[in-house]
């Protein structure tokens, strides 16, 4: 949902060959997927299952070991669940989809988070090659992941409080900003993915 347009139109910019799909045997075939979305966690989950590509993201993922790169509600589905709906999630990522709460600060922030921020890489990895705390990334979001173990976190983002905002365990990523719309910060990100 929302953003396939975009991540496409970026791809092309950087001359590497992308695919829009929503065919399973396009997916089993892939060399890397995107899995990106804009909209409700329910929604986004229910989309994949109506479409039949549940089976095609477990082979390809689960089996074959092909990256994966959730982006921003793509991310949110990696987890178990999600505060903002029923549906049970990918639980590819042992973590929860958690609303900002921010009832106990003085200045409380405004929902959703949406504007540019950093994303401050926390151990070396090579999808964070070339990243650094002033590179600044495009959010719009109000839900973020949680409960996430901290040696899967890659990096993180401060909006009233941190929260993880790249995530990896082995070949499954996750990024809660948009690489696609933050210029060439979130290139790198990108070209990072698409060389490992």
């Amino acid at each position: 949902m929302g953003n396939l347009g975009s991540i496409r139109n970026t791809f092309q910019r950087l001359n590497i060959e992308s695919q829009i799909t929503s065919k399973p045997e396009d997916i089993i075939n892939a060399e890397k997927i995107i899995l990106p979305g804009v909209g409700a966690f329910d929604r986004g989950m229910h989309n994949i299952n109506e479409l039949g590509l549940l089976p095609a993201l477990r082979t390809s993922v689960l089996t074959n070991h092909v990256p994966i790169l959730g982006i921003c509600l793509g991310m949110q589905l990696l987890s178990n669940r999600s505060e903002e709906g029923q549906t049970n999630g990918l639980g590819w990522i042992d973590a929860e989809t958690i609303h900002f709460v921010f009832d106990s600060m003085d200045i409380p922030r405004k929902i959703p988070h949406m504007g540019w921020n950093s994303v401050n890489p926390e151990r070396e990895d090579p999808i964070v090659s070339g990243v650094n705390s002033d590179d600044r990334f495009y959010f719009v979001h109000s839900y973020h992941i949680s409960g996430i173990d901290e040696k899967l976190v890659t990096g993180t983002t401060e909006y009233g409080y941190t929260f993880p905002s790249l995530i990896r365990q082995d070949n499954i990523f996750g990024i809660q900003c948009h690489p696609e719309r933050s210029h060439r910060s979130g290139f790198k990100i990108l070209q990072n993915f698409i060389r490992l």
